[in-house]
């Protein structure tokens, strides 16, 4: 992928409206998924051609100071050699002062060269600053992004994760519905329910045998009383007891 492409890259993704994209998928986790793998990507190839675009600034910002130390050394030379020519002259050595002379044209020459070529480069050095800031805000709103993306998807997941549980939950509560004729419950109360009049039922069962018997030894003894009086008709005695006055 070129530099370019990169750069233009960094631009669409770090304007991406991420909520945008949301709504118009069909499944948002499996696109907030792609969107990470895909900012994941497009951030290591960033990163790669904006280290490559650091290097180059780096190597310009290296031959400026260079041409401006040698610009600066080649002054120096330049002067040295000046005054050497100037010190012979004063001392009637013309032959020698004209070749320090001349040493000095050549060394002043060196400098203006040098300092040319750091003039030159200093516009460069500083549109290729410009372009490495813009792409390092760049890389941080991608970076930026990713975080949001993350973040998201994480939401996503939970929240599909809490809603599952809760259909869970809903379906357990509606297959266990107490006020349900039909349902397990309901035919175990009804089931109980029946038990319980059994047992009323065998009770009031029990209760009326016990009367019954009673009855029968109250008619019993009625009798017994009958054959007694009847006796003692027989034998001569009267037949209705004393009464006590």
């Amino acid at each position: 992928m070129s530099k370019q492409s990169i750069f233009g890259r960094i631009s669409q993704l770090a304007k991406a409206n991420i909520n945008a994209i949301l709504d118009s998928a069909e499944d948002p986790k499996l696109m907030l998924d792609q969107m990470v793998r895909d900012f994941t990507t497009s951030i290591h190839d960033a990163e790669s051609a904006i280290a490559e675009t650091i290097g180059n600034l780096r190597l310009l910002e290296d031959d400026h100071r260079e041409d401006v130390a040698a610009a600066a050394s080649w002054g120096g030379k330049a002067l040295a050699a000046s005054r050497k020519a100037d010190e012979l002259r004063g001392a009637g050595n013309t032959v020698d002062a004209d070749k320090f002379d001349n040493l000095a044209k050549v060394a002043l020459g060196r400098q203006m060269s040098s300092e040319n070529e750091a003039r030159a480069a200093e516009p460069q050095i500083t549109a290729q600053t410009a372009v490495v800031e813009q792409l390092k805000s760049g890389l941080n709103a991608m970076k930026e992004k990713l975080g949001q993306l993350a973040s998201k998807r994480d939401e996503l997941i939970a929240r599909s994760k809490t809603a599952a549980a809760q259909s869970q939950v809903m379906d357990a509560v509606k297959s266990i519905d107490m006020m349900d004729p039909t349902s397990e419950v309901s035919r175990f109360e009804d089931k109980i329910r029946r038990e319980e009049a059994r047992v009323r039922g065998a009770s009031e069962l029990a209760a009326s045998s016990l009367d019954a018997q009673f009855e029968s030894l109250e008619d019993l003894g009625e009798l017994s009383e009958v054959d007694a009086r009847l006796a003692a008709l027989k034998a001569g005695s009267p037949s209705t007891p004393a009464i006590d006055r």
